[in-house]
């Protein structure tokens, strides 16, 4: 995680970001803090930090930095110039962590773009943010077969905005994201009672950019409809309320990068 010392909305590179509405960064601090805390206090996580950069704001969503799987990971290279700069303090943290690093050659937005669903596979976004030869990248370094779904609305525009794959073989995620195809690979892959769909409503309310610690999923102020459905298949629904950062298009997930 990196604390959003600098958050801020001063460019717009997805529809969520609008540079007239301004962030209320004690408000912000104060979410991510409550965040990194239930993570830790609820779940056990333990946290490893990213210095926050003056003049990257958009540092604080580490879920973009890499896609990481055992010992090795692969970097991000984003596809807007505005986030580029912050390749180099994720590339310097992940080798202080002490990872073997493999930097893709086209544009790659790391855990945002590429989630392992049920230990097996990799799910994997592209169009919006990542170029899909990449996928085949992330198969040859893991030896993982990776189902490449297109994103087609900008809105969401990472994988992980739309799609959450929890323990147990489930699988959270909003239909209305993807393609006719797209949807027929998670229909194919993922049994019909392990899928929970969002509804519109949800998925704008950034359900799918969930956190699963163990039992426990950590999200933005989820509907009571959701919170059952996911208390059905055996999990602890942790709401919190992560507003400003919705601002950019960005919650719980977006604000965590999994490292093992």
């Amino acid at each position: 995680m990196s604390a959003p010392d600098y958050f801020e909305v001063f460019y717009a590179i997805n529809p969520w970001m609008k540079t007239e509405t301004p962030v209320n960064q004690e408000l912000a601090m104060s979410q991510w803090q409550k965040l990194k805390v239930a993570l830790k206090t609820r779940a056990g996580a333990k946290i490893s930090l990213v210095k926050p950069v003056q003049g990257l704001p958009d540092l604080v969503f580490t879920a973009n930095a890499a896609f990481v799987h055992g010992d090795r990971a692969i970097l991000a290279h984003f596809k807007n110039e505005e986030r580029r700069p912050e390749e180099a303090y994720f590339r310097s943290r992940l080798e202080d962590l002490g990872y073997s690093l493999i930097e893709p050659p086209v544009p790659f937005e790391g855990a945002g773009d590429a989630l392992v669903y049920d230990g097996r596979l990799v799910l994997a976004g592209y169009r919006q943010r990542t170029e899909v030869s990449a996928h085949q990248l992330i198969s040859l370094t893991f030896d993982l077969p990776v189902l490449s779904l297109e994103l087609h609305t900008e809105h969401f525009y990472h994988v992980d905005t739309c799609l959450c794959p929890l323990d147990g073989g489930h699988l959270l995620y909003y239909p209305g994201a993807f393609d006719e195809y797209g949807l027929k690979v998670i229909e194919a892959n993922v049994p019909e009672e392990k899928r929970l769909t969002v509804t519109a409503q949800e998925a704008r309310n950034f359900a799918c950019n969930a956190v699963q610690v163990g039992r426990f999923v950590f999200l933005n102020q989820p509907s009571a409809r959701l919170t059952e459905a996911l208390r059905r298949r055996g999990f602890e629904v942790v709401g919190l309320d992560l507003s400003e950062f919705l601002k950019a298009g960005g919650s719980a997930k977006c604000l965590t990068l999994r490292l093992s």
